[in-house]
This record gives structure tokens, sequence and C-alpha cells, in this order.
């Protein structure tokens, strides 16, 4: 079972790098092999991209292949999730502290890591009627629950005359609510989607709201990418002072589409401190905590901060860490 490790050793997170294509069976041997790599490491936390479940070739297959939180693949995620010897679900389905669609799962259930699976394509309750789907950040325990699902608020509607065109919210539902960060071994996680990055907003909601650990599972485009990931990555980290995860997509999803890759973690000084190599795999960072508190106290911008004139950048319903 992979843990945070003995004491005294930092917790040891994992980033997945993955190119994602319309067939979904292919995408999960891809990513399972990363995440039992990852658990043989002894990382406690393994982080997927957006899309990590599929990328489809047009809006018509992108809605046909979507599947619930409760559906077959889900649950494949659950069980690859799960130590040997956790308890299976008390009852059938998913939702938030439960093991979503477990049943029937043939994926040995010895990983025992946290998943943060980013950019499910999920069919909610409001499927029959709406036939739109979420993009859901999904994070699983080592016990196979679902911890919290995050379903992304910014949606990427963008067109780069004659480069990209993207409009998500032709087939996809925006989410409703920005998430309470998650403790987790390697430290408090606060949940985004990819575009999400381009809003400080969330990431200083989050901050506020106790945050550590800031990820942005993605599928940046080339011509985006190369121009503005690492540096919103880092303008994050630095803004916030948290550590920032970024998981891929990379290379040729299929004929109209190749994505750009570069999966990171940033530090809270803002540095690179881990990166993948071109093409799918996985990198890894220590999450120093001790690290992170001690630039918090250096340049302590959190408190100075002047509500009185630009007022504060808070989420509904989150109350700010002590």
């Amino acid at each position: 079972r992979a843990m945070a490790g003995p004491t005294g050793l930092k917790p040891l997170v994992a980033v997945g790098q993955v190119t994602s294509t319309p067939d979904k069976e292919l995408n999960f041997a891809a990513c399972a092999g990363l995440v039992r790599e990852a658990a043989g490491r002894g990382a406690c936390l393994v982080f997927l991209p957006e899309g990590f479940d599929y990328i489809g070739s047009d809006t018509a297959q992108t809605l046909s292949l979507a599947e619930g939180l409760d559906g077959d693949l889900m649950g494949r995620y659950t069980a690859l999730a799960r130590y040997r010897g956790a308890p299976g679900p008390a009852e059938p389905g998913g939702g938030e502290g439960r093991s979503p669609g477990d049943a029937g799962s043939t994926v040995p259930r010895d990983c025992g890591v946290w998943l943060s699976l980013g950019g499910f394509h999920e069919r909610g309750r409001d499927w029959p009627t709406t036939q739109r789907i979420y993009n859901c950040h999904a994070l699983l325990d080592p016990a196979g629950r679902l911890v919290a699902a995050y379903r992304k608020t910014h949606l990427c509607d963008v067109e780069l005359e004659g480069r990209v065109t993207m409009k998500e919210s032709s087939f996809t539902n925006p989410g409703t609510e920005i998430l309470a960060p998650v403790s987790t071994p390697a430290g408090k996680l606060g949940l985004s989607i990819c575009y999400d990055l381009r809003f400080p907003e969330i990431s200083l909601a989050l901050r506020r709201a106790g945050a550590e650990i800031l990820t942005y599972p993605s599928a940046f485009t080339v011509p985006t990418g190369s121009a503005h990931w690492e540096v919103l990555l880092r303008a994050r980290a630095i803004e916030s002072q948290c550590y920032v995860v970024a998981a891929a997509q990379t290379g040729k999803n299929h004929e109209r589409r190749t994505s750009y890759g570069h999966s990171l973690v940033v530090d809270p000084w803002g540095a690179v401190v881990a990166q993948c190599r071109e093409g799918p795999g996985l990198c890894y960072a220590e999450i120093d905590l001790d690290y992170l508190h001690r630039v918090r106290r250096e340049i302590p911008v959190h408190g100075h901060r002047r509500p009185d004139l630009y007022g504060t950048v808070a989420a509904a319903g989150l109350a700010p860490a002590p």
C-alpha cells in the first residue's frame, strides 16, 4: 500500500501525462499503468489530467461516450485506488463518501492511493432532460470513496482565428460551486480544472479557505499552452503561496486535436520542481508543508490584503481558514 512514507519523509505525489483518444479501453489501460507505477514508487496521491477517460473527435461522440459517476469506468478507478482488503461500498451507486459503480469490477484492489481524476465527462442527474454533461474533477481516497466531485465552473469558449476554436458551453453545463479544500496525506487540496487556471479569483478563494495545494488537470492546446501554460501556473502558485499541480494531456488525441503536455509541479515560491518529458509518463514531487509555511511567514501577503479598498475574494459557502 502506498503511503506518505515513514515519519520524517515528505509525502510524494505523482503527476500523470497521457494522450487520451476516443478509445476508452486503451485510455484506461494507459492510466492504470501510470497509477500502478506511481503506487509502486510510494506516491500517496496520483493526479491524472482533464479528459483522462477519453477525448472525443466531435461533440456527438463526446456526449455518447459520457457516463455517470456511478458507471462502469469510475467503478474501475475506484477499485484501482483502493488498497487490498479495503471494504467494498455499503451500497451500489456513487456519490460523495461512497464508492461509485464498483460492482463487478475485476481490477485488483491493491494500489492504496488517492486519485485526482480531473475532467471526467459526467452524465449528471439532469442528463435525461438536458442531454448535456459536466466536466467533473473527481477525488477518490484509498478506500475507494468519492470524497469530492467538482464541476468545472469556467467553460472554455475561445476562438483563435485560423488556429483554435472551442465552445465547451455548447454541450457542457457549468458547475455551480467551488468546493472546500480536501485534507489529504499531502496537504489540503483545492480542486479546479484547466480553463479555471485563467481566473485567479478561484485560487485566491481556495487559499482563503485553507488550500495548500491547487490542482489544474488540463488539456491545453499547443498555441495557448506554449504561450500561457507555465506562466499562469507559476503565477497561481506565487499569488496563493500554494503548491500547484497540473497534470496534462499531450500529443495527438485525434486527427483534429493535439495537446501541449508539460505536466508540472510548482512550489509556493514559484519554482518548477517537477515536469514531465515529451510523451506519456509521470513526474514526481515531494510536498514540503514546512517550506510552504515558511514562505507564507516570510512574505505574508495573505495578511496584507486591503479588503477595505478592493473587497475580499471568497467563495460562497466556504469559511475562511483559521
